[in-house]
């Protein structure tokens, strides 16, 4: 039953409702409606983007909503309890965008943190809190941040977003992409005797082919409360890779050989759902099929400029078939490109500018091209074709702008292990490139993988490897970059821990890194 208050609420809506709306109303005001909790993200100095999505039932079709726009009140406070709103108003969480809103707050104070929340009649949403950047006359001395993604439901549970949310300071958090994985239920795993075991976790539906599908997965991953709480305490920075999409799809090519014009067709479904639950600005709407300005930039004062790659929309089909192979023709094709001509003149023009101490490449896949043998039957050098490896006349263009700045960090994901080590331009180390691990996708691991061993022997610009679970915290200071690469005993059961597993110092001006 609505009572009195949800019922005036409803009313004065009405000239945008109708009098139909309110009727349906009934059917799903009596549940909570932002069941699928609170984010902020796309920070600058003087606000950020808030969102949320209205869904009293998140696996039914359409979240359980009625067919209309529906007006949702928010409001920005300056402490955690609300006695002090900075920033008030109301949005339209419209049915065509699965009810979602996205409300880009502006004129705060620069460089402190901010509690907003929603209200939808008499029901109020989780509090979130939300920092916003230094101006860019700004010369702060440090920075903290977050680095994470590679979720898949069905490998493991999403402990470690519990202990990211728990990470005290953090200015700002990277997804570097991977927030759901498209596959259908799987079968069962086997054990170490080969025998059937369940999966961790099961994901509900067919693979995502189409609006429902991807809305529906979306809403799975969102609702587990590790997640949401990560989401609701820190501001994030999203960016995209594969899984959002199919798995190592690139431009109009699907991997598994569907018409181009029938694979954009899934694209535009998976970004617009994308779009949806990110809490990203209305210019990452996409548009003609594709967000275009998911590439962007974001300064922290003098000490940070961040340039956020996509890496996917305008790359060119993966040499030799794509997959772990070795050195094909297609490797050295000077017309390969894993970003867009207009994403690569744009980020040369930016690491080129020095106006910050340090340089931060936030992107998707490896850069450094690793020789991936394991084993001792392995003669000839593998790579990983759907890494910057295997599009070398593109990644050394960039190599070689990033010598003499002396100031380059690239943070990656994909791997789901982690990595440190040196990109080399052929001459000298003129970068250093951490790859973050999975938050689940893999499974529990172990310290190592089998031929870890091998693959130190044969790059010697790797520095450190892990196969765990977890994710990256950087803090920058003007002389020194330091990466602790956080990992998880677990997450195969709730209840995983979260323990240091190292701690990489890059100092300013020399391009390499100590271990600790």
């Amino acid at each position: 039953m609505l009572d009195r208050r949800q019922l005036l609420s409803i009313a004065a809506a009405a000239p945008l409702l109708g009098a139909p709306a309110i009727l349906k109303a009934q059917s799903w005001f009596a549940s909570y409606p932002f069941a699928l909790g609170v984010t902020s993200g796309d920070p600058s100095p003087d606000g950020f983007v808030i969102w949320t999505k209205l869904a009293p039932r998140p696996f039914d079709p359409h979240g359980g909503m009625p067919m209309v726009p529906l007006p949702v009140k928010w409001e920005v406070a300056s402490d955690d309890r609300f006695r002090t709103i900075v920033a008030s108003g109301e949005a339209t969480a419209r049915p065509e965008l699965g009810h979602s809103v996205h409300v880009e707050v502006s004129g705060l104070q620069p460089d402190r943190p901010y509690w907003y929340r929603f209200a939808l009649g008499s029901d109020l949403s989780t509090r979130g809190r939300a920092r916003t950047l230094p101006p860019p006359s700004a010369s702060p001395q440090s920075l903290k941040f977050g680095v994470a993604g590679c979720q898949n439901y069905q490998d493991g549970y999403f402990t470690a977003f519990r202990h990211l949310a728990r990470e005290d300071d953090l200015a700002f958090v990277y997804h570097y992409g991977d927030f759901i994985y498209e596959y259908a239920e799987r079968g069962p795993d086997y054990d170490k005797d080969g025998l059937p075991v369940a999966q961790v976790r099961q994901h509900i539906g067919q693979d995502c082919f189409d609006i429902a599908d991807y809305r529906l997965r979306y809403a799975q991953y969102l609702s587990d409360y590790d997640l949401q709480a990560a989401r609701a305490r820190h501001t994030w920075f999203p960016t995209f890779d594969d899984h959002e999409v199919a798995n190592n799809w690139v431009g109009d090519i699907d991997p598994k050989g569907a018409p181009a014009d029938v694979f954009r067709l899934r694209r535009q479904a998976a970004l617009q759902v994308w779009y949806e639950y990110m809490p990203v600005r209305a210019a990452m709407l996409p548009r003609d099929g594709l967000i275009t300005d998911i590439y962007r930039e974001a300064r922290y004062g003098d000490l940070l400029s961040i340039d956020f790659l996509d890496t996917r929309s305008f790359r060119t089909d993966q040499p030799c078939g794509d997959g772990f192979k070795t050195h094909c023709a297609g490797i050295d094709d000077p017309k390969g490109q894993v970003i867009s001509a207009q994403e690569e003149a744009w980020l040369l023009r930016n690491l080129s500018r020095k106006q910050a101490k340090w340089n931060c490449v936030a992107q998707q896949v490896m850069m450094m091209s690793l020789d991936r043998r394991r084993y001792a039957d392995e003669k000839e050098k593998i790579y990983n074709l759907d890494s910057w490896a295997g599009y070398e006349a593109q990644r050394s263009r960039l190599l070689a702008r990033m010598k003499g700045l002396d100031n380059v960090v690239v943070l990656t994901g994909d791997e789901h292990q982690n990595f440190a080590g040196l990109l080399d331009d052929g001459d000298r180390t003129v970068a250093v490139e951490f790859v973050s691990t999975s938050i689940s996708s893999g499974g529990d691991g172990s310290d190592l993988r089998a031929g870890s061993d091998r693959m130190f022997q044969n790059n010697p610009q790797l520095k450190f490897l892990n196969d765990q679970r977890g994710y990256l915290v950087c803090e920058v200071t003007p002389d020194a970059w330091q990466s602790r690469f956080m990992v998880m005993d677990r997450v195969s059961t709730p209840g995983g821990a979260i323990a240091k597993r190292a701690t990489i110092t890059v100092p300013r001006g020399q391009p390499g890194l100590s271990i600790a």
